[in-house]
This record gives structure tokens, C-alpha cells and sequence, in this order.
């Protein structure tokens, strides 16, 4: 499987504290089937004020650690963004690492906060569109203004976005409203691909192989191949991988 979010560079976020965590990580997520892996750590002014140079510093020191542990997990970087309008100007000064490529645009995973849809969206994503960037929203399944209105998520849609949702919504991990949301969302054909979001081997561990077993139980197998491998491959097959 391709796994397109996840937490695992060490000591940038609120993901993986050390290298000792990092590799533990990256070792849970080969056991479940995972063979490619985007780190995607935050950036969130204020809390994550991370930049491409400290995401590439973390990355290329995890890949000889993981080189030097023969760990087969092949890697690449990206970054998970919280919405801003400052997004605009980092993009004009080259700040956003990108996650690949979708329909001849530079995919952008982007966040929202948990509670709500934040007035401006509709506008910023737009100006993202037009400007060669497929915005990609990570977990809507779990922001609490989509799980209270979960036709709200059409207006993403209508805008061009895409959607990943989290492969522990599948199996419980967050509450019985996120995983009914994300089953929903299942069932309407909303999902572009499913990912981890993997922060930790305990409390938020890598779940894509009970969550793809869950979705193929749900929506068949060909469903399940596609969110999980031939999406995920189709965005990230032009990443440099190490």
C-alpha cells in the first residue's frame, strides 16, 4: 500500500519524537503492508513553523536511519498544511513541498481546523485551483461542521477538491460519528484515497490494513485497491522515493 500521511520525521511535529520512534514507526507500517510512505508533517503557524528546509533536514537524516536499520520502507516528503492565507505567499516564495502530481497540478494536502469550516475557504481554494494546485483535504471525516452537515462536504467537491480520509475512522478509532461519516462518504463515492495519518506505534498507529479489510468488506476489493494503492501510486509515481 502507498501511504500518503503520516507523522513519522522525528522531533518537527507532534508526530514521532526521536529517530528511535521514527524507525519503530516505520517498522509497524511495513508489518501492515505499507511499502511507500509521504512523511507529511505540519506546518501550522505558531505551533509547526516548519519550511521545506527543516522537513528535507528530518527526512534525509530518517532515510540513513532507516538505510542503516534495513528498513525496506521507501519514502518521500511533503507536508501537511493548515489553512491560512499565507499559503498564497508561500507558494509565490516556494515554501509548499507538494505531495505529487494530479491531472497536470501540484497536489497540496491541506487542513482544516477540526471544528469548523473557516469563513474564506471557498476562496482560497479557488485561487489554489487556479493557480495549478489541486488542494487534497485531509480528514473531513473528522472536522465537526462536516460530521453535523455532511452535505457540506459537496461544497468542497463542487470548488475541485479531493479528499483523503483517515484509515482509523474505518475501524472506530476516533468515535461512532467519524466512522459513520467516513462510511458514508464510502458509499457516496467521495473518497480519493484513504492514508494513515500515523503519529505514533500506540496512540495513533498505522491502521491501513484492518481499515483497506474494513473498506473491501464495504465497497469490494477493486474499491479498496483503488483508495489504498492505485490512487495513492497514480499522485506520488513522479516523487523522488528513497
Amino acid at each position: 500500500m502507498i501511504d500518503l500521511h503520516s507523522h513519522i520525521l522525528p522531533g518537527i511535529d507532534d508526530g514521532a519524537a526521536d529517530l528511535a520512534a521514527s524507525l519503530a514507526m516505520a517498522e509497524q507500517s511495513v508489518a501492515v503492508g505499507v511499502t511507500h510512505m509521504v512523511c507529511t508533517p505540519h506546518i501550522h503557524q505558531g505551533y509547526f513553523d516548519n519550511d521545506p528546509s527543516t522537513i528535507s533536514q528530518a527526512y534525509q537524516s530518517l532515510v540513513s536511519h532507516l538505510a542503516q536499520a534495513q528498513c525496506p520502507l521507501k519514502l518521500s516528503f511533503a507536508a501537511e498544511l493548515r489553512i491560512t492565507p499565507d499559503i498564497m505567499l508561500w507558494h509565490k516564495t516556494g515554501q509548499i513541498p507538494f505531495l505529487g502530481r494530479w491531472h497536470d497540478k501540484d497536489v497540496m494536502l491541506l487542513e482544516l481546523p477540526h471544528s469548523h469550516i473557516p469563513p474564506g475557504t471557498e476562496n482560497l481554494l479557488r485561487w489554489l485551483l487556479k493557480n495549478n494546485i489541486q488542494p487534497v483535504i485531509a480528514h473531513p471525516e473528522r472536522n465537526r461542521e462536516i460530521i453535523a452537515n455532511p452535505e457540506r462536504i459537496y461544497m468542497l467537491k463542487r470548488i475541485g477538491c479531493l479528499f483523503q480520509i483517515t484509515a482509523g475512522a474505518f475501524i472506530g478509532r476516533f468515535s461512532d460519528a467519524v466512522r459513520e461519516t467516513a462510511r458514508v462518504f464510502l458509499q457516496k463515492d467521495l473518497i480519493t484515497y484513504v492514508a494513515s495519518d500515523t503519529h505514533s506505534i500506540h496512540r495513533r498507529p498505522n491502521d491501513m490494513d484492518k481499515a483497506y479489510m474494513e473498506v473491501a468488506a464495504l465497497n469490494g476489493k477493486d474499491c479498496a485497491q483503488r483508495l489504498f494503492k492505485t490512487t495513492p501510486w497514480l499522485i506520488t509515481q513522479g516523487n523522488q522515493w528513497q
